[in-house]
């Protein structure tokens, strides 16, 4: 799901300038009448980014289809690099689709701006689908002001990846459950090779593939419950901090953040670089898809640190708010939120669905790999850190850590300085 986060924070900014000339401008429609009247089957354009979940999606609307014949589905894919660019441009075009993706990290600039259609009564009142089938979590991730947004598609947690190869080259025991941070150190030492420039583990100034779950795992925490406060400046945190960037630094076991500007934490990966690293449910397409992973790598729970702590975060089904056939689009939006569309896209291998009990086909479709840890892990999992300026503090944060993990900062000025500038921004919140 998540993709490089300065690709992703560049984008959010760019949203964030253009998402105030959003205008009233209708999306495009077809069989339509002068007064907006369906005179034929309407088609819905269901816009995603990901080419790797299209057949699951087709699938939900072919199944779709079937039980609603008076309406078709249109699944757009568009790559996540063009996908907000293009969404804001359709917004002042008046080509914006019916129903679309949406992520934690956009959804506070389309809510707050109006654009999207709000669902709160629809869902209260629907006798098909209810939103106590998905974690709570998500729910309140795509609730904005008291009103429900979103419909919760899937959910990601994050998992440690490992070298099968080259743990049995060095006779080390795969990683378990019971590992934590310091088995972690202990066998990345083992693992790391200079001559052969391999690395025993990759740890990139990277939020929810990193810091986020380190954090979490000291008894820390990004923002506090109520959202007025950072956790930067406090103990736990900076410990967290302190001990990823020794991995580097310190300890020598991964490359240097300079490193990852040429070469990505997932290319080291992926070429046999590395031997362990921190990934993302939304990896498991790729790296099946890589003849190297999926013959010589596994998966395995998150070490643990003073608890057990792994990120979640997870996508959105949302509906423009000037859609020409919102009763329609509502009839699909229910559907996905069914337990029959969730199952159908564990069973393409799109993502771990977000309908609680529907996760074992989503499982079962990668066989090849030790996936039923990603679910599991959600029993202690965090929900990713969000608020109505989440934008402007996480670029601060990107820039902050990335100067502490260049040793342009120590961690204890770092972290200080992120605090402040977060705790400033949070006081603005309404």
């Amino acid at each position: 799901m998540k993709k490089n986060l300065k690709k992703l924070v560049a984008l959010a900014l760019s949203l964030t300038a253009g998402i105030t000339a959003f205008t009233g401008c209708s999306t495009k429609g077809t069989n339509t009448s002068s007064q907006g009247k369906s005179s034929g089957p309407v088609t819905l354009t269901y816009a995603i980014w990901d080419k790797n979940q299209e057949p699951g999606m087709r699938a939900i609307a072919d199944a779709f289809e079937a039980k609603n014949t008076d309406i078709k589905i249109k699944v757009e894919v568009t790559p996540w690099e063009q996908y907000w660019t293009k969404l804001e441009a359709g917004a002042t075009g008046g080509s914006v689709p019916d129903i679309f993706w949406m992520h934690s990290n956009n959804f506070v600039k389309y809510a707050s701006a109006k654009q999207l259609l709000d669902l709160t009564d629809k869902v209260k009142n629907s006798k098909d689908m209810s939103m106590d089938n998905f974690p709570k979590g998500l729910v309140d991730l795509y609730t904005f002001d008291g009103k429900t947004y979103g419909i919760p598609k899937d959910y990601d947690t994050i998992a440690l990846w490992y070298n099968k190869k080259m743990f049995d080259e060095k006779k080390i025991t795969y990683p378990d459950a019971t590992w934590d941070w310091n088995k972690l150190l202990e066998a990345a030492q083992k693992l790391n090779d200079p001559a052969k420039g391999v690395y025993g583990f990759v740890a990139p100034a990277d939020a929810q593939q990193g810091y986020y779950n380190f954090i979490h795992q000291n008894g820390g925490y990004i923002l506090s419950q109520d959202k007025k406060k950072s956790g930067y400046d406090q103990p736990e945190a900076k410990e967290a901090i302190q001990w990823l960037v020794d991995l580097s630094q310190k300890y020598k076991v991964s490359p240097t953040q300079d490193k990852f500007a040429d070469t990505s934490f997932t290319q080291y990966f992926e070429s046999g670089k590395a031997a362990m690293g921190l990934f993302g449910s939304w990896m498991v397409s790729e790296f099946k898809a890589n003849d190297y992973v999926r013959e010589n790598c596994n998966v395995a729970v998150i070490p643990q640190g003073k608890q057990r702590a792994t990120i979640y975060n997870g996508l959105a089904n949302v509906a423009y708010a000037k859609t020409k056939y919102p009763e329609q689009v509502w009839k699909f939006l229910e559907f996905l939120g069914t337990k029959e569309a969730n199952q159908i896209q564990a069973e393409k291998g799109a993502a771990i669905p977000a309908f609680k009990g529907t996760e074992q086909a989503w499982v079962d479709f990668s066989k090849e790999f030790n996936l039923k840890v990603y679910p599991e892990m959600l029993d202690y999992a965090v929900i990713m850190a969000n608020s109505k300026t989440r934008n402007k503090w996480q670029e601060i944060e990107t820039d902050i850590l990335k100067k502490v993990w260049m040793k342009e900062l120590t961690v204890e000025e770092g972290a200080n300085q992120l605090a402040k500038q977060i705790d400033e921004l949070l006081a603005t919140e309404k």
